[in-house]
Formats: structure tokens, C-alpha cells, sequence
């Protein structure tokens, strides 16, 4: 539809993997495949938080809000990614286009700024053993968790109402999701009130919780190496490492593509940069955190009937 000079588009094409029709079939089973263990996952992790009066603890009550996000998040994005991947009309309403973008801003501002919370979690938890179940009672829990979803939420509404106003010139998006970032180079000029925000909001939801997550696990390791037992240190190091592992992955990859020259990259390394920390880390998320713990595996396998009700299980 076209008014005077602005051009308003009922729909977008998806551009996706369409150069490389033979990988398409790879990249469906591959993110077909993700996407299940994803979700699966996920809403294991969450039933067993929920059934289990022994796994409602700061830690998994933050853990709960991340597979949930995770579940969100990757719905947002992957049933068009599998859909399109398999169809030749590779099209997406204008509508359809902003929600997808909004949730997931939504979800990954959330990711980054929740990731922080479990972070300081993790340092009370470790440091602070004593002080633990005062500092993180359940009120404080609720409102870390709340800020966390209240400033992802807003941040990307912010982001989304002001990408609404861009005018554009064309409606092929070079990317298999209405990713901002692509969306923005359809753009009949360059806006730099938008590219003010967009750097403004990455800067507050990437380096600085990924600077505070660092801070959190240099005093978590300095307390792990005054550990006198060498298996308690090697399983300390080995669960801190795994969530280090994952929070790299994440940031880094959400880094490299928010935080760089636009003209640094070809936008075929950010659409698998974009499945990187858009399926990749939503997978690990559970496996890393909590479903290779034996507390967790123990809540599994009494939630199943395969265990007694007494029987104790360690923390990692």
C-alpha cells in the first residue's frame, strides 16, 4: 500500500537460506531436532520445579523463569525459520513480522539481564552460605525476577515502536526471522535517533550484565579455591565452567552482532550467528544448568515413580 511517498508493506518476503536450496533440508532436521530437545527440555525442567517442593529454591525459581523465556523465545522464531525452510513462498505478514520481533527483543533482553540475576545468585549462594536464605528470600527472588522481565519487556517495546516508524523501501528481508537489525536495512534512509537506541539499549543489556556475571564468578572462584576438599574444587570448577560456557556463547554471540561495524560481516554469518544464540543456547540452557544435576535427575526419576519418596539427593 503506498501513501504519498511512504510505502507501508502488507507482508515481507524471508529471505532465509534460499541461496543454498541443499542446506535447507540439513538446517530443517538440524533446528527441527533442536527445537524438540528445546522444548522438551524446557518444560521438564519447569514441571519438576513445580512438582517437586524440594527444587522450589532461589535457584531453580530463576531457572523456571529461563526455560520458560527459552521456550518463548525460540517459539517466536523457529516454526517460521522450519516452515519456510520447506516451502517456496517464504512470506510473513506485516503484523506477524512486529510481534515476532517484539517477543523475541522481548525474550532476549530478558535472557541477558536474568542471566546477571543467577549470576549474583550463584556468588550469595557460594560466598555467602550462611547469610544465603535472608539475602534471597522469596520476596527478593520475585522482584529481581520481575525487573528482569520488566526491563526486557519495555526495552523492546521501545525498540519495536520506534523501528514501526522507519519508513521502508523494500520488503525482502535478508534473514530467516523478522530480526531488527534486518528489518532496519530495508530502511529508505537511516534514521540516527534509531541507531541511537539501538546502541544505547545493547550497551545496557550486553556488556554491562555480562561485566557483573564476570564479577560474580571471579569471587565464586576465588571462594572455590579456598575449597580444602580436591573433588568439592573439581566439581565446583566443572559446574562453573559449564555456565560460564553457555553465558559466552550467548553474550558473545549477541555482541557480535549488536555491537559491530554494520559493514564488519556478511549477513549470512549474522543468520548463523542468530541461530547460534537463538537455538543453540535455549537447548543448553537446561542441559547445562540443571538436567545433568543429580538433584534434578533424582526429581525426574521420583516425579516418574521410579524412586522413593525419602531418598536424599546432592547438589551439584
Amino acid at each position: 500500500m503506498k501513501g504519498g511517498n511512504l510505502t507501508v508493506w502488507s507482508f515481507f518476503f524471508l529471505e532465509g537460506f534460499s541461496r543454498y536450496p541443499k542446506l535447507e533440508i540439513v538446517l530443517f532436521v538440524f533446528s527441527l531436532v533442536m527445537y524438540l530437545i528445546t522444548i522438551l527440555g524446557n518444560s521438564t525442567l519447569i514441571l519438576i520445579t513445580v512438582l517437586d517442593s524440594r527444587l522450589q529454591t532461589p535457584m531453580y525459581f530463576f531457572l523456571g523463569n529461563l526455560s520458560f523465556m527459552d521456550i518463548c523465545y525460540t517459539s517466536a522464531s523457529i516454526p517460521t525459520l522450519l516452515v519456510n525452510l520447506l516451502s517456496s513462498q517464504k512470506t510473513i505478514v506485516f503484523s506477524g513480522c512486529m510481534v515476532q520481533m517484539y517477543l523475541s527483543l522481548a525474550m532476549g533482553s530478558t535472557e541477558c539481564v536474568l542471566l546477571a540475576v543467577m549470576a549474583y545468585d550463584r556468588y550469595v549462594a557460594i560466598c555467602h552460605p550462611l547469610r544465603y536464605p535472608i539475602i534471597m528470600n522469596r520476596q527478593v527472588c520475585v522482584q529481581m525476577a520481575t525487573v528482569s522481565w520488566v526491563t526486557g519487556c519495555v526495552t523492546a517495546l521501545l525498540e519495536t515502536s520506534f523501528a514501526l516508524r522507519v519508513p521502508l523501501c523494500r520488503n525482502l528481508i535478508d534473514h530467516f526471522t523478522c530480526e531488527i537489525l534486518a528489518v532496519l536495512k530495508l530502511a529508505c534512509t537511516s534514521s540516527l535517533l534509531m541507531d541511537m537506541i539501538m546502541l544505547v539499549v545493547s550497551v545496557l543489556l550486553l556488556p554491562i550484565p555480562m561485566l557483573l556475571i564476570c564479577i560474580s564468578y571471579v569471587f565464586i572462584l576465588s571462594t572455590i579455591l579456598r575449597i580444602s576438599s580436591a573433588e568439592g574444587r573439581n566439581k565446583a570448577f566443572s559446574t562453573c565452567g559449564a555456565h560460564l560456557t553457555v553465558v559466552i556463547l550467548y553474550f558473545g554471540a549477541a555482541l557480535s552482532m549488536y555491537l559491530k561495524p554494520s559493514s564488519s560481516s556478511s549477513q549470512e554469518v549474522d543468520k548463523i550467528i542468530s541461530l547460534l544464540y537463538g537455538l543453540l543456547t535455549p537447548m543448553l540452557n537446561p542441559i547445562i544448568y540443571s538436567l545433568r544435576n543429580k538433584e534434578v535427575k533424582g526429581a525426574v526419576r521420583k516425579v516418574l515413580g521410579q524412586t522413593p519418596l525419602y531418598q536424599t539427593h546432592e547438589n551439584l
